[in-house]
């Protein structure tokens, strides 16, 4: 059935969000005054933030944790989050999904106080129906495939006419847990995903060629 709905991840998928991740993750740690355990790479950017931090800081106690979660909380939503362009076609492709009636959402790992900022500073409020992170909803959820079951739930979306688009492995075992096609979205940070040749995931090279791999 031809799709009628799109769910977006966000970093790495349709932003680039590292220049103001990563800047935020080292004000967290210097105003903390610790190092990180690993290098502050792109890589990092995806999963949620808690048990990033964690796993950066070395696994601390989480008194620790809360306190490098507090300044990069602070850090990146006061300028850090405006810090975050869109990846080159990626506005070109949700205006023509748009103009052949393709409803549109984002369910991102992001907090949605900077999530909704970045979409404001890009402009990008009217293309998406909705716009989701784990503490859009009272509790908040704890991983991608609740949220997106929640997305599905509360707008009656058909999980036959839904499609995922991201750019982690991760991404797609939540599309599956939620009986959804996945489009893996290998133009950002996605090229740097080890994804196997016996997934079962169709793959865009460009965002124009979500347009051609969802509707066609």
């Amino acid at each position: 059935m031809k799709t009628q709905t799109i769910i977006f991840d966000l970093d790495g998928t349709l932003v680039d969000s590292a220049p103001g991740i990563l800047a935020a993750y080292q004000i967290a740690f210097d105003q903390c005054g610790l190092q990180p355990k690993v290098p502050l790479e792109s890589g990092l950017i995806g999963p949620p933030l808690r048990e990033t931090m964690a796993m950066v800081a070395g696994y601390p106690g989480q008194e620790v944790v809360d306190q490098l979660l507090t300044e990069f909380k602070k850090a990146y939503d006061d300028k850090g989050c405006l810090k975050t362009p869109a990846f080159q076609g990626v506005e070109e492709m949700m205006r023509t999904l748009k103009s052949l009636g393709t409803r549109l959402f984002i369910a991102t790992n992001k907090r949605a106080y900077p999530t909704h900022k970045i979409m404001a500073h890009l402009g990008w409020t009217d293309f998406f129906e909705g716009v989701y992170g784990p503490d859009s909803f009272e509790p908040a959820k704890p991983n991608k495939a609740a949220l997106i079951q929640q997305i599905l739930q509360d707008h009656q979306l058909e999980t036959k006419t839904t499609l995922y688009v991201g750019d982690r492995n991760e991404d797609g075992e939540a599309s599956r847990a939620n009986d959804l096609a996945f489009l893996f979205a290998s133009w950002g940070y996605g090229q740097d995903q080890n994804v196997a040749a016996t997934t079962p995931w169709n793959i865009a090279a460009t965002p124009d060629s979500v347009v051609t791999l969802a509707l066609a």
